[in-house]
Order: C-alpha cells, then sequence, then structure tokens
C-alpha cells in the first residue's frame, strides 16, 4: 500500500515537473510579486512633476523654490513665462503640480504682510494631489516660521491657496475608473484568447483546424474577433456606468477615447496570443495572463500608486506594461478634457507594441503540432 502510494506521489510530481514553463511560472511569479509589491507599493508621494511661474524672482520666492526642489518630494522640471502654459502641461502630462507666486511677492512679504502662492494640483488622482499639496504647505509653513525667527519685525504672512483641478471634489472614482478599465480589458482579451487557443491544443481540435484550407493567422483573427466584440460592448457599459451611476464626467471626445481603447484592445488580445504560443496548457495560460498579467497592471501601470515614486528601474519596468499608458491616455482624454494631441506618444507607444507583439505571435504560432 505505502509503496503504490509512494508511486502515486512520485507519478503526480513527474507530470507536474514534465511542463517546465509551468513550473517557472508557479515558482516565478510569486518571487516576481514579492519584489514588485515590496519596492513599489508605497503611500509617499515623491518626484512629483512640478512647473513654477515665478514673476517677481526675489529671495524668498527664490528660497522656497530651492527647498521645493532639494526635498525628495518635488522635481522642478519647468519654470513658466505665465500662468496661461500651466493647463497645457498638465494635460501633456509634463507636470502634475504647479506653483504660482504673486507679483512683488518678497515686497509684499515685508510691508503689507499679505503675500500669497497658488498651489494647483492634478487632482484626477486624489491622494497625490492631496498629498503634494500638504508637502507644499508644510515646506513654506517652515520657511514662514523661520522667516518669523530671523526677521521678527517682518510680520510677513504666506498665504496658500489650493486650486485641485480636473477633479475638485477628490471623487476617487475619477482615479480608479481608468485603472479599472485597462484592468478588465487585460483580464477579457488576454485570459480568455490565451485559454481559448490553448485549449484547442489540449483537446486535439486544433489538427483539424490547421488542416482546414483555412490559413492558420485566419484560424488566430477568428478566435479574437468575438473577444474584440465583446470587450467593445463592455466598454460602452463602463463608460455609460462611470457617468450615470459613479458620476464621472467625459470630458474628452468621445469618439477619440473608443479609438484609444480599441487600440488597447487589441494590444491585450495580442497578449493572449503570445501567451498561447508560449505555453501549453490552460492551468499555465490561466497563471501567466491572470496572476503574471493582473498584478503588474495594479502595481506598476499608476493605476493604485504614483510611478514617479517607484524606484528608477522599477519606472523603467513599468514602461513596457502596456496598461500604463493606456490608463495615462484615458485619463487624459475621459477626465482632463485633452485632445488627440495630448495623447499622440500613448498612442504611438500601445501601437508599436501591438504590432511587435502580434508579429513575434504570429511567427512563433506553429502550423502543425509538435
Amino acid at each position: 500500500m505505502n509503496k503504490q502510494f509512494r508511486s502515486f506521489i512520485a507519478k503526480e510530481f513527474h507530470h507536474i515537473f514534465r511542463d517546465v514553463r509551468t513550473i517557472m511560472l508557479i515558482i516565478g511569479i510569486p518571487v516576481a510579486q514579492i519584489l514588485i509589491i515590496g519596492f513599489a507599493v508605497s503611500t509617499d508621494v515623491k518626484n512629483v512633476k512640478t512647473a513654477v511661474y515665478d514673476p517677481s524672482n526675489d529671495i524668498s520666492t527664490q528660497q522656497i523654490i530651492r527647498r521645493l526642489n532639494v526635498s525628495d518630494y518635488f522635481d522642478i522640471v519647468q519654470m513658466l513665462q505665465s500662468p496661461e502654459e500651466i493647463e497645457g502641461l498638465f494635460k501633456e502630462g509634463k507636470i502634475n503640480f504647479a506653483l504660482v507666486f504673486s507679483d512683488r511677492f518678497n515686497e509684499k512679504l515685508y510691508h503689507t504682510g499679505d503675500a500669497s502662492v497658488q498651489l494647483i494640483a492634478d487632482a484626477t488622482d486624489p491622494n497625490q494631489g492631496t498629498v503634494a499639496t500638504s508637502y507644499a504647505t508644510s515646506i513654506i509653513a517652515d520657511y514662514q516660521q523661520e522667516l518669523l525667527q530671523t526677521h521678527p519685525a517682518s510680520g510677513g504672512v504666506i498665504v496658500p491657496e489650493i486650486r485641485m483641478l480636473y477633479n475638485p471634489e477628490m471623487r476617487s472614482s475619477y482615479n480608479f475608473v481608468p485603472g479599472l478599465m485597462g484592468l478588465v480589458f487585460i483580464l477579457i482579451c488576454a485570459m480568455m484568447t490565451s485559454i481559448a487557443i490553448v485549449r484547442e491544443k489540449e483537446t486535439g481540435t486544433v489538427e483539424v483546424l490547421l488542416a482546414s484550407p483555412m490559413k492558420p493567422i485566419y484560424i488566430v483573427v477568428s478566435k479574437m474577433v468575438p473577444y474584440f466584440l465583446i470587450s467593445w460592448f463592455i466598454l460602452i457599459i463602463i463608460l455609460l456606468m462611470s457617468v450615470f451611476v459613479l458620476k464621472v464626467p467625459i470630458s474628452g471626445n468621445l469618439i477619440w477615447l473608443n479609438v484609444f481603447s480599441l487600440l488597447f484592445i487589441v494590444v491585450a488580445l495580442a497578449l493572449g496570443l503570445l501567451i498561447s504560443t508560449l505555453v501549453h496548457t490552460q492551468v499555465a495560460a490561466m497563471l501567466a495572463s491572470g496572476m503574471g498579467l493582473m498584478m503588474p497592471i495594479m502595481i506598476l501601470s499608476g493605476m493604485l500608486f504614483p510611478i514617479s515614486s517607484m524606484p528608477a528601474v522599477l519606472q523603467w519596468i513599468s514602461c513596457i506594461v502596456p496598461a500604463r499608458w493606456y490608463i495615462s491616455g484615458v485619463r487624459k482624454v475621459m477626465i482632463e478634457g485633452a485632445g488627440i494631441q495630448h495623447i499622440l506618444p500613448e498612442s504611438f507607444v500601445l501601437l508599436g507594441m501591438a504590432i511587435v507583439i502580434i508579429t513575434v505571435s504570429l511567427k512563433k504560432f506553429k502550423t502543425r503540432l509538435e
């Protein structure tokens, strides 16, 4: 009995270890998740891309700017010539925060006691906007406290004026809806497409398909089209629920939002096709497309945590996560009301990813069983 029991155990281990790719997925995915979560998950907000408009350019404003720049929280990326530049920079994704000093700042601070600075945050991510304004207010308050200690006669007060762009009510749904759209489409397209094709391999029906007059590319496309149409239908449902249930406005052009989303759906379908060429079982396809893709999307796409706060290595890795570019583009069009010209970088990146992934997948797709 014990001998038979041991033989059954050995047989099961043999079945498990003979599929090397599945074992690598089972072991590799948890290790990668621990490393990614350990380094990327942080509630801190760092390296916020900041622009400054400083018409007075005096000693007080320069000291405040210097304190912001030397901190870990802000990265001064641009000095503005006029406040009118701010909105365009926000929509292009070049900045997430802006300071606008009043003119004759130092003179007002020392003589009239009424110097103001406007703190403008991109509130499409409410947490980042709130934390950034809190950090900036604290730095300004510390400077003012030191000023009162060194120049007690000044009596000046710096008045921060806070503006939250695009999401003044600070609703979290403004941030989560674009992220959920990216996550849902990956799950539907990549997971279901990869499993559908691998299922044909496991059941042996793929041999029948390959023996048919149809070319392999048409067989693959026929597998992808239903999920493409289903995903488009789900996109419409998500947009309707966002507007009428979650009260998230569509500030930009609805047609361009659809076109951009369909481009991302193609990328997700291509990922599913690529996964199906790399694995041979539905379990492996589920692990690769589900666990393997879900965690990078949630952690490295900017869906939950700002990418600028991550280590440089993870920021570079995030560039190959398609959902990062999709979520960024959706936020610009849907929440900020940006035009097509503002999402061209994201569109070209997704288009390039689609071409590369589809090309590699078709080359790896086998025209006969091994």
